[in-house]
């Protein structure tokens, strides 16, 4: 695979029933590493994207996480640190929550205008089956929604 050109895990994935911390825990190692596309760098971390919001789910700062990461943490211990770090692991309730807000965000919500600017910019602009920011992903980085 070229170097500089991996697109990160499927925001689909998960690790102990969560969705998307695959994903940005796989951004981080993909960036240390200078093997994440380019595309990406610009939003890593950022508090109104998918990393932002996983981290004030867990009650955690990105910054934390990044540390731990480049430290040798598996994508369990991660979730294990935040789960003690904010004193209690999510229920089944908590993580259908945000697996669901995942799933269907930029579905006639404030990240609409955000996902049709991305499509458009991609050539994807009149594909009607792209409702969500986690759709939109698996099309543009290559892999079946």
């Amino acid at each position: 695979m070229n170097q500089m050109k991996t697109k990160p895990k499927s925001g689909y994935e998960k690790v102990g029933g969560m969705s998307y911390l695959p994903r940005m825990l796989d951004k981080i190692r993909l960036h240390a590493a200078g093997e994440l596309h380019p595309d990406f760098h610009e939003n890593l971390g950022i508090v109104r994207g998918g990393d932002g919001f996983c981290c004030r789910f867990l009650h955690v700062t990105y910054d934390e996480v990044k540390r731990r990461v480049l430290a040798g943490a598996s994508d369990e211990e991660i979730l294990a640190w935040a789960y003690s770090e904010r004193g209690r692991p999510l229920n089944e309730t908590e993580l259908m929550v945000w697996n669901e807000f995942g799933r269907k965000l930029g579905w006639n919500d404030a990240a609409t205008p955000i996902l049709e600017k991305l499509k458009a910019a991609s050539g994807l602009g009149k594909r009607d089956d792209i409702v969500t920011v986690f759709e939109y992903c698996e099309v543009d980085e290559g892999r079946k929604p």
